[in-house]
This record gives C-alpha cells, structure tokens and sequence, in this order.
C-alpha cells in the first residue's frame, strides 16, 4: 500500500533521513521508534509531504506521489496526525469534524459539485456522520465547546476525530499519546486498535513509549541517525543489541 524508496533529505551537509527503504503493507500497524533526533518525525514529513524529499520516492498504491504537495496526498489516501495538535481552535468541536468530512467529500468530487445547493443538501447528511465519529472517540457530549477550550488529552481525541472524517487508506499518527494522562491513554488506544481491525488500511505510528508500542505493533522499524537500523516483529527488534543501545543506551555486555 506505501512504500519508501532510498528516500532522503538533506539540511545542508546534515543527512536527516538516510536513503530509508520500506515497504508496508494494509491491515498492519507499524511503529516507527528511535532516539530524539532519529528522523522519525521527519521521515513522517517527508511520507505525507510537509517537506521535499532530496533524494528517493514515495509511492501510495504503486502511484509515486514524490513530487506531490501534501493536499493533493491527503486526496489520494494519505492522513497525518501531529505531534502538536492541527485544529480550528475558534470552531466547536462538531465543526472541526464536519468540516472534515466536507473537505474528504470535495476531495472525492475533485472539487467540483459543491456550490450552495450542493452544500445544503449535504449538510444534514456531513453534520449526522460527524456526530457519529464524536460518538466513538467519546466527545459528543463537547460537540458545541470551541477546541480551544478543551483539555489537551480531549484535543489529542478531535485529532484523531479529524482523521477518521478523512477516511484514509494510510493513518499516520505522530505520538498520539503525547502529554495525555495514564487515564487518557486507553481511550486513544482503543481508537487505534478498532481502526487496525480495518483490513483495507494501513496504520503508522511514531511513539516513545514503548509499552503502546509492544501492546500494538506488529512490526517495529528503527530509526537512528537518520538511517534504519533494525526492522521485524516487536519482540525480536527490542532484544536486538544494536537496538538496545541505540534506543535504549543499554550497552551490550561483550561490549563492556
């Protein structure tokens, strides 16, 4: 469903993301893991297109989609959610979801059939689905609070609101669990695990914790100085001593 092909960036004489080579396949989570500083997060840039690549591809379906910006690659499948939250913080949190259940269905009409009669007759139908994507990350008792109001762990959950309204093939999610309390925590998680029993999507997660990411990847992908260094199951990539002291700082012992 995606796949990576010797994909690099260059910032000056310093290589960011090292001709990294990937394949992942649909009904699948992979965890993308490292030290800070791995390039994770701007290997995820360079899949859903917030940078240039300066070398190597990005293909969706076997489509390259290297040179595409990165709008036209939320149209072709691709969704991103980020580190810091993306959300229209003057809007209530209904709006923030119909208007992404909007933007998805401009996408699929490639922009067209959306003039004032259009949006009238939809409307009904975009405000009914989006209370039912609030309805499953439990936020439709908030949908008239403003997003700006809400509490990080509820802003961390419309993200994921606002990715689910998009329907993409890909979900990327940029340390969804990121300064939300032990209690917040399983509610993303649960989200998580009910979009990857989709068969037909394919989920990518960057994490540092690495109990979520032994609780639900199924392959591990390790990044560290910009270039992968391990790639497998969870169990056998965290045993793994280049792994353990690249990411972990355990030195192995016969290095001692």
């Amino acid at each position: 469903m995606l796949e990576t092909r010797d994909l690099t960036i260059r910032f000056g004489g310093h290589v960011a993301v090292d001709h990294v080579s990937c394949a992942f396949a649909p009904g699948t989570l992979t965890a993308i893991v490292g030290p800070n500083g791995a390039g994770k997060t701007t290997y995820f840039n360079l899949i859903s297109g917030q940078l240039p690549a300066t070398e190597g591809q990005v293909l969706l379906g076997g489509e390259d989609i290297t040179r595409l910006p990165a709008p036209l690659r939320t149209h072709r499948g691709l969704g991103r959610a980020f580190q810091l939250t993306q959300l229209f913080p003057n809007l209530t949190v209904q709006e923030n979801v119909r208007l992404a259940v909007q933007a998805r269905e401009s996408g699929r009409r490639g922009g067209t059939g959306l003039d004032l009669f259009s949006v009238w007759l939809d409307r009904k139908a975009w405000i009914a689905e989006a209370r039912q994507i609030l309805q499953s990350v439990r936020l439709d008792d908030k949908r008239d609070a403003h997003a700006a109001g809400l509490p990080h762990g509820d802003q961390r959950k419309l993200e994921v609101a606002l990715l689910m309204a998009l329907d993409p093939k890909v979900y990327m999610f940029d340390e969804p669990t990121a300064g939300m309390s032990v209690d917040e925590v399983p509610v993303i998680l649960d989200l998580i695990r009910a979009l990857k029993a989709r068969k037909d999507r394919l989920i990518l997660l960057v994490e540092h914790k690495m109990d979520v990411v032994s609780e639900l990847a199924d392959r591990i992908i390790v990044l560290h100085n910009g270039a992968l260094v391990a790639d497998g199951e969870p169990a056998t990539v965290i045993a793994s001593p280049v792994v353990q002291q690249a990411y972990l700082g355990i030195v192995p012992e016969e290095a001692v």
